[in-house]
């Protein structure tokens, strides 16, 4: 493994690195340590098994804010269905507290409505509009293979109409709970089987009146709990789905699995690793869908790691480094700000967005009924917590940013550090070799071992009374045994490198060895270059020179001596070196860096991106201190560098004439809080080895790309100029899409680049457009069965029936190959085809632009301009923060 590099050139990062990869780097297999919940911004209340109702109080925000709402009073009028949920009038804000502030009422919403977004995405029928695969979506070329998934088929289900109600209170109630507890005290009217989302209540019996108003107690306070029928479900209803999902939510909780974030976990099955202070906790993420044929529950294994250290710890770490407050506070929140954090005592998260300085455990705050109370009390006597340190200051949390919500004031959480545990990993902790291997032993897990856990889940699932009877009310039943069906492997795809050809690997997808052994397919000379290199590391700068000179003929680039330039360890003695000696003819610029310091490398990236546009690559110096891997350095260093200035490595055949290819990715930056970006890169010529790029700045959070038209006149326009001509066809690929955005995406993204194709191409040009949606996020996973194990199928792999949807024209690719743990599918998903793709040919084009990512001589997990767009969002938002120099844009810079 190799370990120590953290932007993106730095000596080539995850891209070239020998398997298997660091744990947290998603482009390989199984990501390791779970990605950040997002936080749960509902004021949480204690679990019922810790407190039972009496101890409930009249609370609607539970976890104290900067304002909270009057007392709960009872209001005469009938809340009619049309006013449900009715937004709250906030308490006048001073203007930098508006920033600051979350909207609740939004996000407990959102976790009532868990599966809004996958539901959304489900009744979106975009195969109706292609009538060339309305008979079938799948294809035939390939070598069939048997294959298993981890999805469990439903063998039965409810076949009577069931009935819908809503449910309303008076007052409102946040605390999804409480507004359970509070309908539960009426058990005798809606009987034990029942399924309630938060909002409304599905029964397999209607009540006997339409409409019933109710009493409710809390805490000796009347809430009115209003019952009234809204529909009639047939069993087919994809609205029924939904509630089969919050039933099974159900039979988690009922096998004593607690609810962290999004998913559930066995905190009695708890690893601890008291040498890195870490803990782990297994679990589950499932989902219950319709597909091609069936209805199956898919479900696969889960880790959240929690560290053996509050937020109160490392601040009492950092006070000792420094000082002076001022020192201290920017320390703080620069490790702080941006981490998520967990509250044990309800296991909820939260993303830090702030710290409030000036309010500690002893402030006070009002409760619903007026009383004031202070921190210490509250949580006292509300989670039996105490809270010793009084002197602290606050976190501030303002909860998830939501679409629908962007105009909406929002009220922050705030919350004591001492009881805030924190979460997932640290660089350091990345960097350290024994923490990620010990890691990747418990939570990398291969498919036998993988499927023991899913077996074991089953298993509990009909072996449990209790869960039997409960699935029984609703006469839901699940096989056993894991999903099998048939897929294909696609023929390995040739490699033109100059004038030799060769295969990838059939195993491993792999052509390091070939790529490095003879001349690139397009060589830039290395004619005006410099070197900056930090002192007292001439000698790691040299080496790594001289190993350059032993590589670089075997590739075919002529390079030139570079200018050597030695500089102090600051920022600012980089540029006053860069303005110095770097002209119009600098061709490159390699930065020596003595550390692995963000500020460093965002500094000398955003002169050398916007202030002075040349093509640049960064090198920690300590790689540079391995003679055993330096070659192997210097190999990857001057291809990078290679395309950088405009050359290419390889390229492959895709089977299609006369075509741009267009990827589009997101990066929302969730520390900063600044405005996300979506990168957008096109091909310009017709061997895919040269790129087009831009990128759009939207609102903070923000998935769906403004901006498209523009970009695609500006790609057009270069397109013509190399080309001489329109395009034929423009492909796009679009990534860094969330669940419920699909019908999004037909109303607003594929328009505008129809729109521009009307501004920029004449009226028979006849210029056709297919929009692919590409999804890396996802549960499913395969398997092939060989000498009686579970393993991974081999690259190449694709799936498009069983598991893909009816109202979709979507296939599963498997395109990499991994050493260790389970391999992760990318799911592809056609949206708009006026190019009228085949099922085979589609699915091949898109496994070959997986063979065209210049920063690895191997097959990537999705097509190369997707990862291109990724690669250039991610740059700008992490490091640069501008848009980079418009000279630039026609070069794979970002690599």
């Amino acid at each position: 493994m190799v370990v120590g590099y953290q932007y993106s050139d730095a000596v080539g990062l995850e891209e070239w690195s020998p398997r298997p990869q660091a744990l947290g780097q998603q482009c390989q297999a199984e990501p390791g340590p779970e990605p950040e919940a997002e936080p749960v911004v509902r004021h949480p209340l204690n679990p019922c098994h810790l407190k039972p109702l009496c101890h409930l109080e009249p609370l609607c925000h539970l976890e104290p804010q900067r304002h909270h709402p009057q007392p709960l009073q009872v209001r005469s009028q009938v809340v009619q269905p049309a006013q449900r949920r009715r937004p709250r009038t906030a308490a006048p804000q001073a203007p930098e507290e508006t920033q600051l502030v979350a909207t609740v009422q939004a996000a407990s919403l959102k976790e009532r409505n868990h599966f809004g977004g996958i539901f959304r995405d489900h009744v979106v029928d975009t195969r109706q509009y292609l009538d060339h695969v309305r008979q079938s979506t799948a294809g035939t070329q390939g070598r069939p293979v048997k294959l298993f998934a981890n999805h469990f088929r439903v063998t039965s289900r409810p076949q009577q109409i069931t009935y819908k109600y809503n449910i309303d209170y008076m007052p409102d109630i946040e605390d999804r709970q409480v507004r359970s507890e509070l309908l539960l005290q009426h058990k005798a009217i809606i009987r034990k089987c029942y399924i309630f989302d938060g909002t409304s209540l599905l029964l397999p019996h209607k009540l006997r009146s339409p409409k019933m108003e109710l009493v409710s107690l809390l805490r000796k306070q009347v809430v009115k709990v209003t019952i009234e029928f809204t529909s009639e479900l047939m069993p087919t209803s994809p609205d029924c789905l939904r509630y089969y999902n919050i039933l099974f939510r159900r039979i988690l909780k009922m096998m004593e699995l607690e609810q962290v974030g999004r998913n559930y976990y066995n905190k009695r099955e708890a690893m601890e690793f008291h040498d890195h202070k870490l803990v782990i906790w297994p679990g589950y993420v499932t989902s219950i869908l319709e597909y091609e044929t069936s209805i199956t529950l898919c479900a696969d294994v889960n880790h959240k790691l929690f560290r053996m250290q509050t937020a109160y710890d490392l601040i009492s770490d950092i006070r000792d480094g420094f000082p002076t407050k001022q020192e201290l506070q920017e320390q703080v929140s620069k490790r702080l700000v941006g981490s998520v954090v967990s509250t044990m005592y309800n296991n909820k998260t939260y993303r830090v967005d702030a710290f409030n300085w000036e309010e500690t455990p002893r402030t006070t705050f009002k409760t619903s009924d007026g009383a004031e109370i202070t921190f210490v009390e509250y949580y006292k006597t509300r989670y039996d917590q105490v809270v010793t340190e009084l002197n602290q200051p606050l976190l501030i949390s303002k909860g998830k940013w939501q679409k629908s919500k962007q105009d909406t004031p929002h009220e922050p959480i705030l919350l004591v550090p001492q009881l805030c545990n924190l979460t997932g990993l640290t660089d350091e902790l990345r960097k350290n070799y024994r923490v990620m291997r010990d890691l990747a032993l418990h939570m990398r897990l291969d498919p036998e071992k993988r499927q023991h856990e899913l077996r074991k889940l089953m298993n509990t699932i009909q072996t449990n009374k209790e869960i039997q009877r409960e699935l029984q009310l609703w006469d839901l039943k699940f096989d056993g045994s894991l999903l099998s069906f048939s897929g294909r492997i696609l023929k390995e795809v040739r490699i033109f490198q100059g004038r030799r050809v060769f295969d990838s690997h059939p195993q491993f997808a792999d052509w390091t060895k070939e790529t490095r052994s003879g001349p690139l397919l397009n060589v830039k000379s290395l004619d005006h270059w410099l070197i900056l290199y930090p002192t007292g590391y001439y000698r790691a700068a040299s080496s790594f020179l001289q190993s350059l000179r032993r590589v670089t003929p075997t590739m075919g680039i002529a390079m030139k001596e570079a200018k050597m330039l030695q500089v102090s360890h600051s920022v600012q003695s980089y540029t006053t070196t860069l303005e110095n000696h770097a002209s119009s003819k600098t061709q490159m610029v390699v930065c020596v860096l003595s550390s692995e310091k963000k500020e460093l490398y965002d500094s000398i990236k955003q002169y050398l991106c916007v202030s002075c546009p040349i093509p640049s690559q960064c090198v920690i110096a300590r790689t540079l201190d391995k003679p055993q891997t330096l070659l192997t350095i210097a190999t990857n260093i001057a291809q990078q560098m290679n395309c950088k200035m405009g050359g290419a490595l390889w390229k492959v055949e895709t089977g299609l004439q006369n075509a741009m290819f267009i990827g589009i990715d997101c990066f929302h930056d969730t520390v900063n809080q600044q405005k996300s970006i979506a990168g957008f890169v096109s091909s310009i010529n017709q061997e895919l080895t040269q790129w087009f790029s831009q990128c759009i700045f939207q609102k903070s959070g923000q998935e769906l790309v403004n901006g498209l038209k523009a970009c695609l006149e500006a790609a057009l326009k270069l397109w013509c100029k190399h080309n001489l001509f329109l395009p034929q066809a423009i492909i796009v690929y679009r990534d860094g899409v969330g669940d419920g955005q699909l019908q999004a995406l037909l109303d607003y993204e594929v328009p505008q680049i129809e729109s521009s194709l009307k501004s920029v191409c004449p009226k028979d040009s006849g210029v056709k457009l297919t929009f692919i949606v590409v999804k890396k996020r996802i549960n499913t996973r395969f398997f092939v069965e060989s000498e009686g194990r579970l393993r991974n199928p081999l690259p190449g792999t694709v799936i498009d029936v069983e598991v893909t949807k009816r109202q979709w024209y979507d296939f599963f690719i498997v395109s990499q190959s991994v050493k260790d743990g389970t391999v992760t599918p990318t799911h592809y998903n056609v949206i708009h085809d006026t190019v009228r793709f085949t099922p085979d040919r589609i699915q091949h084009l898109t496994y070959r632009l997986c063979h065209m990512y210049y920063n690895l001589a191997g097959v990537i997990r999705v097509p190369a301009p997707c990862h291109y767009a990724h690669k250039l969002a991610y740059l700008v938002g992490q490091s640069i923060h501008q848009e980079p120099h418009h000279s630039l844009a026609s070069r794979l810079f970002y690599l």
